[in-house]
């Protein structure tokens, strides 16, 4: 196309045919923009304007005046672009032309007013614009498509989704007559599928809308920015990120400032969630002062409001900055910008609360909330959110308490329709300060029951539906990312240095959850005492910074409060350090030291955690973390036998499944590759297990230990474990095959009745926000496994051995993992760096 618009020009050039060359310039500096060579574009359409103008080509002049237009909108010059669409008006007017030739030339310049309209943040005009001009049907094919998908992200962005799909769809089957906008078309569906929860096709729609660009060699600057939405939506923060900053990039590159503006509020958001308060700033200022220069009121006023935002978290606002969110929120109000308007208003009603003026923060937060009632469900999250900051600033706590349980059912609904345990977790960080704001009021009334039932409220939602098990072949699921490393001493490998990504057909392939809407149900005290049958629950929460426990006893439930998070945190952090140390010794005097640190952070952390809750030194706890505590190595904070459980609820879920077990199963063993212990430990085991099912060698491929799993009783797999902090769903565990995923295991179904895990950082779950938690032990949890036993930490290999022939032999004996545990841990010998470990490390999870 660019070859043969140049050709063009040339030939005008040489027949000194002005009409030839005001056209042929056109459409070459078409060519230019869609690769987002804008200067080149505009420099193009400088020269057809002035030749159309010097020989007095009206109709010629017209049409370059409209592509002008739009390559300066595109340029962040707004009048420019304005000034250039009155005076097309004007040339169409004294023009001779045909009728029909003039009817589409008005369509294009009301089509280009109302891209105007939107690019300036004024909406509800864009949207008038746009039904008027499809009402009247006198737009071309591209032009109508161009309306429709324009029409289409404006009704998303209201809330108004059916609709909205109702013309993404349109857009994208009139791309058949106009091809060259089917990227586009397809990556505006693919938003607000998204948006509207519909994960499955939108996804999809991305993944076609990017092959799409690549086959038209068009940079991928604008898909990078709406994947960049998608993600945040869905708090996938990382993705989000890497997409705004490749998004800016492009954009710059190509010199498409408004876009790129676009983009850098986009990275400023992402900051801003991610608590990088600085770099939000910097970006936010810097997108603030483009969309000043470019008169676009619209994202000035929402780059100005991330940057209060920025401001407020690192505490540094005052009444002016509470006046700015204001005046901000009101004009994106006006302009029909309802899902800016709303985090505006709310951003305005937490700085008034910040500079002690309740009385404004409640009429602000109170506007967030009405506004909120008619939009999508993120929307009405944070409705929801303001509403309850309001109650609370009135002093209003039944109020309160309404706000949060109507936002955390909405957010219960959210959650339902996302097709994946981890985009479900991810998810509820939208409902963290809910969450917490309930917290407070129901720990404000004394009542250990109501505080219990709050809590279970938020804890671990994502994990109580089962999904189904995918039908493709484990080998055809198989990560590419290989992780390297040499393993040491320890029962672990190096983290790889980037994760594999979950494609549309991963995520599509799942389905949606067939159990509700993943609303945890809590029974009440006396049920759960029933499944606890003498056992003492500890159900940990957070509220401001502080930590309080709920204990339940065999006769009695109390509520007590614990010192500040951080505290633990102080003392948490060196003990990991240290058994990391002790888990490979470099020498005596460094493992001496490694040991002294383990022993007094232990017994800080005992103080901390296990010395207030005032239960007996052997009484058999039952353990519910939140946040930072899933990380504590818990076995070794209590003398008595202790398992761990992602809620209460689930805790009982488990309880019920280990009653109902059918002891037929059958007992699997599996050994990796690369692991000298874990050969020995089979070995030891067969003799525990007689007629084990044993995987050792080259036949302990994925495939087989997946099918071996299915109706196993009791699992042991002893193999190279490979941690991911940042997405724990591509943990892995390494096989003769290669490595092995937990986004794999639990895609497959895979839920043996118990499980063993002798793999270094196995039961290192990761928590979220809104007290969620994933990882391998989660997983296995959330498809019916009913015990799991795994370690936090780096397992010495030669030294589990004896630990793990122990714990098989009370399993033999009909114990509990959590008793068996215990047991196995009183006989190890602690003298040792390797036994030390171990003894710590491991801990039991779930009831079986």
């Amino acid at each position: 196309m660019a070859d043969q618009a140049t050709d063009m020009v040339a030939r005008a050039r040489r027949l000194h045919d002005p009409e030839l060359l005001g056209l042929s310039l056109r459409v070459l500096a078409w060519t230019y923009r869609s690769l987002w060579d804008e200067a080149s574009a505009r420099r193009l359409l400088d020269e057809a304007v002035r030749t159309s103008r010097k020989h007095g080509l009206a109709h010629v002049e017209a049409s370059a005046l409209v592509s002008r237009a739009t390559v300066l909108q595109e340029m962040g010059r707004t009048s420019a672009a304005a000034r250039d669409l009155d005076d097309a008006l004007v040339a169409v007017d004294r023009a001779e032309m045909d009728p029909a030739e003039r009817a589409l030339l008005h369509g294009r310049i009301r089509l280009s007013r109302a891209v105007l309209e939107q690019n300036a943040g004024r909406l509800l005009a864009a949207e008038q614009r746009y039904r008027a001009l499809l009402a009247e049907g006198g737009l071309d094919v591209s032009r109508t498509v161009i309306a429709t998908n324009n029409l289409a992200m404006l009704l998303a962005e209201r809330g108004a989704f059916d609709e909205a799909l109702l013309r993404a769809d349109a857009s994208v089957d009139l791309c058949d007559q106009a091809p060259g906008l089917l990227a586009p078309a397809i990556q505006t569906r693919a938003w607000i599928a998204v948006r509207a929860g519909r994960l499955r096709e939108g996804m999809h729609d991305f993944e076609r809308a990017a092959q799409a660009y690549s086959d038209a060699g068009i940079p991928l600057g604008e898909y990078y920015t709406e994947f960049a939405d998608a993600m945040m939506d869905l708090r996938l923060l990382p993705e989000a990120a890497t997409a705004a900053a490749n998004a800016v990039r492009e954009l710059e590159a190509s010199g498409v400032s408004l876009m790129a503006t676009e983009a850098q509020l986009r990275l400023a958001r992402i900051a801003l969630l991610t608590g990088d308060l600085a770099s939000a700033q910097t970006h936010a200022d810097a997108a603030a002062e483009a969309a000043r220069h470019q008169r676009r009121a619209g994202w000035r006023d929402r780059a100005v409001l991330v940057g209060v935002e920025a401001r407020l978290e690192s505490r540094s606002v005052g009444v002016a900055e509470a006046g700015t969110a204001r005046r901000a929120a009101g004009r994106l109000e006006r302009a029909g910008n309802l899902h800016s308007a709303v985090e505006a208003y709310l951003v305005a009603g937490r700085v008034a609360l910040a500079v002690d003026r309740p009385r404004d923060a409640i009429v602000t937060l109170g506007r967030a909330g009405d506004l909120a009632r008619d939009g999508q469900v993120l929307v009405r999250l944070r409705g929801r959110l303001a509403g309850a900051l309001a109650a609370r600033a009135a002093r209003r706590p039944a109020a309160t308490l309404v706000e949060c349980r109507s936002g955390l059912r909405d957010l219960a609904v959210h959650r339902s329709a996302l097709p994946t345990i981890e985009l479900r977790a991810l998810a509820s960080g939208h409902g963290a300060e809910l969450g917490e704001i309930g917290l407070g009021v129901v720990l404000a009334g004394g009542s250990p029951a109501k505080a219990l039932a709050w809590m279970e409220r938020t804890r671990a939602a994502a994990l109580l539906t089962r999904f189904p098990a995918s039908d493709v072949p484990m080998a055809d699921r198989r990560a590419t990312s290989v992780v390297t490393g040499d393993s040491g001493q320890g029962r672990g490998i190096a983290v790889a240095d980037s994760a594999p990504r979950v494609s549309a057909e991963d995520w599509a392939r799942k389905g949606r959850a067939s159990e509700g809407s993943s609303v945890p149900r809590f029974r009440g005290l006396a049920a759960l005492r029933e499944a606890l049958d003498g056992r003492t629950l500890v159900e940990f929460g957070k509220f401001e910074g502080r930590l309080v426990a709920v204990v339940v006893e065999p006769r009695r439930a109390r509520l007590v409060e614990l010192g500040a998070e951080q505290d633990v945190a102080t003392e948490l952090r060196p003990l990991l350090f240290a058994l990391r140390r002790l888990a490979n010794p470099r020498g005596g005097a460094a493992a001496d030291a490694a040991r002294a640190s383990a022993d007094l952070r232990i017994a800080r952390l005992r103080d901390l955690l296990i010395a207030p809750l005032g239960v007996g030194v052997h009484d058999e706890l039952v353990v519910v973390p939140v946040g930072m505590l899933h990380g504590v190595p818990w076995s070794c904070l209590h003398d008595g036998p202790l398992a761990q459980a992602p809620s209460a609820t689930f805790w009982v879920r488990t309880r019920l499944a280990a009653q109902e077990r059918d002891a037929a199963g059958r007992t699997v063993l599996v050994a990796g590759p690369d692991l000298t212990g874990a050969s020995e430990e089979v070995e030891a085991l067969r003799a525990v297990h007689p007629g084990a099912h044993v995987l050792v060698d080259a036949g302990a491929g994925a495939g087989e230990v997946v099918d071996a799993l299915a109706d196993a009783d009791l699992a042991h797999l002893a193999c190279h474990g490979s941690p991911r902090a940042d997405n724990p769903m591509f943990s892995s565990l390494l096989l003769a095959d290669g490595p092995v995923t937990v986004q794999e295991l639990h895609g497959a179904g895979v839920a043996p009745h118990r499980l063993v895990l002798a793999s270094c950082h196995s039961g290192a779950d990761v928590a979220y926000a809104g007290d969620e938690v994933l990882g391998f032990v989660s997983a296995m949890l959330a498809q019916g496994t009913a015990g799991v036993v795994a370690s936090i930490a780096a397992v010495p290999d030669v030294a589990a051995v004896d630990l793990m022939l122990e714990l098989h032999r009370g399993l033999r004996d009909g114990l509990t993992l959590a008793r068996a545990l215990h047991a196995a841990r009183g006989r190890v010998d602690r003298s040792t760096p390797e036994g030390f470990v171990n003894w710590c490390t491991f801990s039991a999870h779930g009831a079986a």
